[in-house]
Formats: C-alpha cells, sequence, structure tokens
C-alpha cells in the first residue's frame, strides 16, 4: 500500500529543490529557475511546480521579490530547531546515546505498521527496540519495524547497539536512499510491557505515539518506527510563518 505513504509530487520537488539549495545549486541570494525551466527539467505540470514553489516561500527557503523573480533565502532557521522525531530515529547512534537496546527479534507485524510497510497482517518483520534515558529515566521508547528483505546482509538483526544511525547503516549495505518521512502523531495508553519500559508508568496515563515512516523515492516504506512518549513529560511546539 505504497500509495498510503507517498508525498505528493509538490512535496518530492520541493524537496529535491531544498537539497539543490543545502549543495549550493541554488545559492542564497540567486534567482531559481523559472515556472517554464522547472516544468521541463521535472516533467511535472505547472500547477505541482506553482505548489511547490509556494510551499518553499511558506516555510522561508525562497521569497518573491518584484520586477526580479524568486529569489533563494537558504536554509531557513526554524527548519534547523524543529523537533523532528523521524530524523532522530533515523540518525541515531546507539553506542553513543544514553540508554539502552531492551531487545531485537522477529515479531508479528501490528496492524498499522503492516498497512506502511505493504505487508500481509500476517507477516513477521524484525524488530528492534531502544530504550532512550535521560538521568538515568527512561523518557523515550522507540521501536523500529524493518521488513525481511532490508535485513539480509545488515547487523540489524545483532543483538549488539549499532554504531551509526539506521539511515546510514541500511543506505551503506543495502544501497537504498532514504528520501522522505512521514510522521503520524496519536494519543494512546501503553500496553503492559511499554508501560513497564518506560519506567513503570501509571495506568492513566498516555503516551504519545509519533508513527515514523521513512520511505524512498518511489514512495516504498524502508521502515517505520513507533516512537512512544510519556504524555505527562512532552510539551510539543512549532513555529511556523503567516503568508
Amino acid at each position: 500500500m505504497a500509495y498510503e505513504v507517498e508525498a505528493p509530487k509538490y512535496v518530492r520537488l520541493a524537496q529535491t529543490i531544498q537539497r539543490r539549495i543545502e549543495d549550493g545549486t541554488y545559492a542564497p541570494g540567486t534567482r531559481v529557475p523559472s515556472e517554464n525551466q522547472l516544468v521541463q527539467s521535472f516533467g511535472m505540470s505547472r500547477p505541482t511546480v506553482v505548489r511547490a514553489l509556494e510551499l518553499l516561500k511558506r516555510d522561508g527557503w525562497l521569497e518573491s521579490r518584484q520586477g526580479y523573480g524568486t529569489i533563494v533565502r537558504g536554509r531557513p532557521a526554524v527548519v534547523e530547531e524543529k523537533d523532528r522525531r523521524g530524523l532522530e530515529a533515523l540518525a541515531r547512534d546507539e553506542s553513543r546515546t544514553p540508554g539502552r537496546l531492551v531487545d531485537v527479534g522477529q515479531v508479528a507485524v501490528p496492524a498499522r505498521v503492516a498497512s506502511a510497510l505493504g505487508l500481509p497482517k500476517t507477516a513477521k518483520v524484525l524488530r528492534r527496540r531502544f530504550v532512550v534515558e535521560e538521568d538515568g529515566e527512561p523518557v523515550e521508547l522507540t521501536s523500529s519495524y524493518f521488513p525481511a528483505d532490508l535485513v539480509d546482509g545488515t547487523d540489524l538483526a545483532d543483538e549488539g547497539t549499532l554504531t551509526s544511525g539506521v539511515r546510514e547503516h541500511l543506505e551503506t549495505r543495502k544501497k537504498v536512499r532514504f528520501d522522505h518521512v512521514t510522521e503520524r502523531v496519536s494519543a494512546r495508553l501503553a500496553d503492559a510491557a511499554e508501560a513497564e519500559l518506560l519506567g513503570g508508568l501509571p495506568d492513566d496515563v498516555p503516551v504519545l505515539s509519533v508513527l515514523v515512516i521513512a520511505c524512498d523515492a518511489s514512495g516504498r516504506a524502508l521502515q517505520v518506527s513507533d516512537v512512544l512518549l510519556p504524555a505527562d513529560r512532552q510539551e510539543l511546539e512549532d513555529t511556523y510563518r503567516l503568508n
């Protein structure tokens, strides 16, 4: 069911332009290619191009200057400050993160993970569970799920901690490329095992569940992580521009 997690065309185009800004192809202060040039270069419709440019203007990557066109502003500071659990889950070096790897093994795939990975509900997947700690107290439980074809030839099934992020490990070993992440936030009560791993969470304290779906450019989910955060210890904040 890749269509459930595939980023829209305008988002993928915006991400491509962002990467070109970050690697210097489109330098700050210069004009980005015209709408016609982008349509021809990427083979996308004009409405898709226009929507991608508007998204980048909204988020502070680009700005319009009357009589001059669309100008590159560069990476906005607010992007650097965003709290993105998906990036943390993909980049985490378990060997250097305060906490512990609590289990690694094959499990029956949870229903919503099966949907994201495009697997039948009877499938088995590899799960790695890691508890992040602060001052010796558990503050986050991350359960990462991987389809079997991505596990072969990697260290994901090993019980030792990884010495690089999962993204780097998979891109190196399996020659895949992570392209975009979808995060779905919901609230629920933890099950008994989750509550125990989170330090004996009381029955009446909910957790925030951030379902992180990491995909390649085609929309295929390469990894799904369920990041659980005790709701009584969290505050979510975001900053964005108003047009």
